[in-house]
This record gives C-alpha cells, sequence and structure tokens, in this order.
C-alpha cells in the first residue's frame, strides 16, 4: 500500500448469518431436541457489498447514511473487530476506535489500569503512558474516579473515559462512532476541540454521525452509505445536502 494512504478497502463484503431459533442452554437443546424443534438457519444478511474506500494520510472523512446501512460495521472492519468475508481491508499505522465507548474495558478493573491495559494493546511503552496520563485524566474530567473500579462508572464517566484515552494516546488513524452525541454540551465540544487539533497534526479521521453539521465543519470528505454499498462520495456539505434532500 502506498505511503501517502491510511485506509484502503476493496471489494469489502461482509455477511452475518441469524438464527430463527438460537439454543442458549443445555436444557434448551435439550426440550428442542424432544419437541423435534431444529435451529433454523436464515439466510445470510449482507451489511456491506463490494465496498470500496481509500482514505489518505491525514484525511478527515465522514460516513453518513441511514442506520442499519454499514457505516459501523465498516468502521468495525477498519478496526479489526469484524474480519471480511469477502475482499481485504488494509491500514497504515496505529489504529484507535472510539466504537462502542467503553468497548474493551474491563469492569473489575480501575479506570487507570483500564487506560494502561488499552495503551499497551496500543502498544504504548509503559513511558509513554506515563506521559500521557495525566493528559488522560484531565481531559476526561472523572478526577478522582481514576482509581475506582469502572464497574461503578456511569455511562457518562465511561464515554468520557474511553474518548480522553483515544484521541490522548495520538494514533494515526482514529475512528468514531456517534461520539460527538454522546455527553453534556462542554465535553462535545472539548471532543470537536480535541479532534480539529488531531487533524491539524495530521492524524487520519474516519467518522460516523448524525450530526450532519458536525461533520461538515470536520470533515473535507464525506461518503453516503445506503444498504451496504456507496451512494454518493464528495464534499462533505453537497453530500449531507443530498442525503438530507433524500429522508426529506
Amino acid at each position: 500500500m502506498d505511503r501517502d494512504i491510511a485506509i484502503r478497502c476493496r471489494g469489502v463484503t461482509k455477511r452475518f448469518h441469524y438464527y430463527e431459533h438460537r439454543t442458549s442452554t443445555l436444557r434448551e437443546l435439550f426440550i428442542r431436541s424432544v419437541l423435534r424443534r431444529p435451529i433454523t438457519v436464515k439466510a445470510p444478511l449482507f451489511t456491506l457489498s463490494e465496498f470500496d474506500l481509500t482514505v489518505r494520510t491525514g484525511e478527515s472523512v465522514g460516513l453518513i447514511g441511514p442506520n442499519g446501512s454499514g457505516k459501523s460495521t465498516l468502521l468495525r472492519l477498519i478496526a479489526g473487530i469484524y474480519h471480511p468475508t469477502e475482499g481485504t481491508v488494509e491500514t497504515q499505522g496505529r489504529v484507535a476506535a472510539v466504537i462502542e465507548l467503553g468497548a474493551g474495558f474491563h469492569d473489575d478493573l480501575t479506570g487507570a489500569e483500564n487506560v494502561g491495559f488499552y495503551g499497551s494493546v496500543m502498544g504504548l511503552t509503559r513511558r509513554d503512558l506515563e506521559d500521557r496520563f495525566d493528559d488522560i485524566v484531565e481531559f476526561s474530567g472523572i478526577g478522582p474516579f481514576i482509581d475506582v473500579p469502572l464497574k461503578y462508572y456511569s455511562s457518562g464517566m465511561r464515554a468520557r473515559l474511553a474518548f480522553a484515552v483515544s484521541v490522548c494516546l495520538e494514533p494515526d488513524i482514529l475512528l468514531i462512532d456517534e461520539v460527538l452525541a454522546v455527553g453534556d454540551e462542554e465535553f462535545r465540544e472539548r471532543c470537536l476541540a480535541r479532534l480539529s487539533e488531531l487533524r491539524a497534526r495530521g492524524t487520519t479521521l474516519l467518522v460516523v454521525s448524525h450530526e450532519l453539521e458536525n461533520l461538515t465543519d470536520l470533515c473535507s470528505r464525506a461518503v453516503w452509505i445506503d444498504g451496504g454499498t456507496s451512494r454518493a462520495e464528495g464534499a462533505t456539505r453537497e453530500v449531507a445536502d443530498a442525503y438530507r434532500a433524500s429522508a426529506g
């Protein structure tokens, strides 16, 4: 992959199978066998179909589309959480994802321990984490709760810590799913300000949001995904206006 390319998806298809009757316990399996009710596998559900995307290093791209169109699935594929059924996904550089706020955190660990765990997964050294730790705590705004187990955090506190860790560790590629709709107004403003700083430093951003005005301010380009395929691509405001017109 060329050095100036951060993300490349080629012919990406993702299929999921779902079940009409999914057995979850031995007791249920026994009852179904007695009643002769088999587990029925439905036809595969396509969330992305032969999808192509190229994002250049330092570019900020917004993903627009209705719920269920494949936006979040695409981020999970790029983050390595999912693997494509067909096609290829390539990235270049360290990737951080704020997809499900708090996903990957462990409830029995403290906030500080979770910061250390996430940083080590991203390949940071102990010294790197120490240098960034105070910035993470300050940005999250959770204060003394940083030494409290995560299971006692509110959803808002989890959101703050997850975003703070992802942006303060300064990744090469940052994937964001609807984080701009989480938290109070003051926190959202700080999130947008930090994302603008990262963009100015050359971080590659791929952002999913229904807040189209925020995407217009943050991203130079947008891709409208509908039914698992790219319906339109271009300047963010033009794509956003076309999407609004179709919904109206």
